[in-house]
């Protein structure tokens, strides 16, 4: 590959310093530029405040471990996400033992991960995921009980006020973490900036996206400071602009990106503001959905560790916002539609009424109702406690689909172009957590010869120590990477 390769990242989060680190350990020479529209780094889906901050691992998260109709627990998906995870905690380590970035506090803490249900159904359903799970090397560590006392020394606030003869259970892995995704990428991209060849452009805005004859992207791009407009020219683009990732998408017109729609989901959380309260709880605890819900609306009564300081939050409540992005225009979705996605849209809102129906419920709940909610998980919640915050937007997929027209996707997904000088990521959730994979996977589909040279391969197993080989099955491998992530970021098992 040429040094005078060069790339663009649109967007200044996760994903774009994610890829930017990466490369530049791949590539010390390579050109990168970052446009990102607002003023600050990881403002929008990245930023501590937009996301739960659960290091999205599958230990706690019940909707990565459906039931399927014959009564087997499906976790299929859970040992991908667990994997990935320490795939990212291994990138981070290098980071950390290089000293390539800085924070201020941690950006990862350690916090324990739980699952808590009742009722009989659901007592039986986490007792058969307990057992299936634990099969495997990389869940081994977890805790099951349905013991009142033992889960009151696990999390002793959700138990205060509760009658001791409640069907209850739960589960809990110790190695469970909390991220604060906006310290994390405010750090790579700092990381990135003192990097030669590097330039990151702060209150830029990407007007149109054209692809010349020559395979390289002359790209559009307004200041916003100043109104001027500039015209640069690519070899690679790359848009990890989160929400506003499909209409960018769209400004490409490559073909591949046909059919794609979104729906946006915005969040919102309780917010404690009793620190007397907020000293009690000390662990993630995920329940499971209400029948009917969409896996986005799993409600968890989360510790998180923001720049130091301990806070507590219950959610998620979903609203409607036609924004594709927190800081969006509320044109964002009606300008989206056009003619080459129009029906998978609305073939997918015919087979998702549930959704609409739940959306709508959400948004007209009175305070009241969403405090209800609490106090499933903390009996003795005090309302003048919680106050109501806004989290970031969230763009699920809208895909087409040849049998049912249109479907809606939970996750994340790349697309390039034919002949891979573009990618996009489209979705959400595990997203951040599982951002390293991500990125990892744009390499093997835009870079695959070169992921497959010596020095890259190289390279590679020096920043992950188990690259090529699979944390599911190796156990002593698994045990190993863990133990070496856990003293190099400092975390507790």
């Amino acid at each position: 590959m040429s040094s005078k390769h060069n790339f663009t990242f649109i967007g200044a989060g996760i994903m774009s310093a994610t890829l930017g680190v990466l490369i530049k350990q791949l590539i010390p020479d390579a050109q990168i530029n970052i446009y990102e529209r607002l003023d600050k780094v990881g403002a929008e889906s990245s930023d501590a405040w937009n996301n739960a901050g659960t290091g999205h691992s599958a230990f706690c998260e019940l909707n990565y471990t459906p039931e399927t109709d014959t009564g087997e627990i499906d976790i299929t998906k859970a040992l991908k996400i667990s994997e990935q995870f320490e795939i990212s905690k291994q990138l981070w380590a290098y980071l950390i033992k290089n000293n390539l970035i800085e924070t201020n506090s941690p950006f990862i803490n350690d916090i324990d991960h739980m699952s808590f249900v009742w009722g009989d159904g659901n007592n039986a359903f986490l007792k058969k995921r307990y057992k299936a799970l634990t099969k495997f090397p990389i869940f081994s560590d977890m805790k099951h009980s349905s013991d009142f006392d033992e889960i009151a020394n696990w999390v002793p606030l959700m138990m205060n006020g509760r009658n001791p003869n409640e069907n209850i259970s739960a589960t809990r892995m110790p190695i469970g973490t909390d991220v604060n995704f906006g310290a994390l990428t405010r750090g790579m991209i700092a990381y990135l900036e003192k990097c030669n060849g590097v330039n990151i452009n702060l209150g830029h805005q990407v007007e149109d996206i054209d692809d010349k004859k020559d395979g390289t992207w002359e790209i559009e791009v307004t200041d916003l400071h100043t109104d001027k407009e500039k015209t640069i020219t690519t070899n690679f683009v790359f848009i990890g602009a989160g929400g506003g990732a499909l209409k960018l998408l769209e400004k490409s017109d490559i073909p591949e990106g046909e059919g794609y729609g979104g729906f946006p989901v915005s969040g919102q959380f309780l917010k404690c503001n009793n620190h007397e309260v907020i000293k009690q709880h000390e662990a993630k605890v995920y329940g499971k959905a209400e029948e009917g819900s969409p896996p986005m609306s799993v409600p968890h009564l989360d510790t998180r560790m923001l720049n130091g300081e301990r806070s507590l939050l219950f959610g998620p409540y979903a609203g409607f916002s036609t924004k594709f992005l927190k800081n969006g225009s509320y044109f964002d979705l009606p300008l989206s539609i056009d003619a080459h996605n129009i029906f998978p849209m609305l073939s997918a809102g015919l087979h998702n009424v549930s959704l609409t129906k739940y959306l709508i419920e959400q948004v007209i709940q009175s305070p009241k109702e969403r405090f209800n909610a609490l106090l499933k998980y903390y009996p003795e919640a005090n309302f003048d406690d919680w106050e109501l915050i806004t989290a970031g937007q969230r763009v699920q997929i809208i895909k087409k689909d040849k049998k049912e027209g249109g479907v809606l996707k939970f996750g994340t997904e790349i697309v390039t172009n034919k002949n891979k000088t573009l990618a996009a990521l489209l979705g959400a959730s595990p997203g951040a957590s599982t951002s390293v994979s991500i990125i990892l996977n744009v390499l093997n589909e835009c870079f695959p010869e070169q992921i497959k040279s010596k020095d890259w391969v190289i390279k590679l197993n020096e920043i992950f120590p188990s690259y090529a080989h699979s944390l599911i099955n190796d156990g002593a491998l698994c045990a190993k990477i863990r133990n070496y992530t856990t003293s190099i970021l400092k975390l507790e098992e």
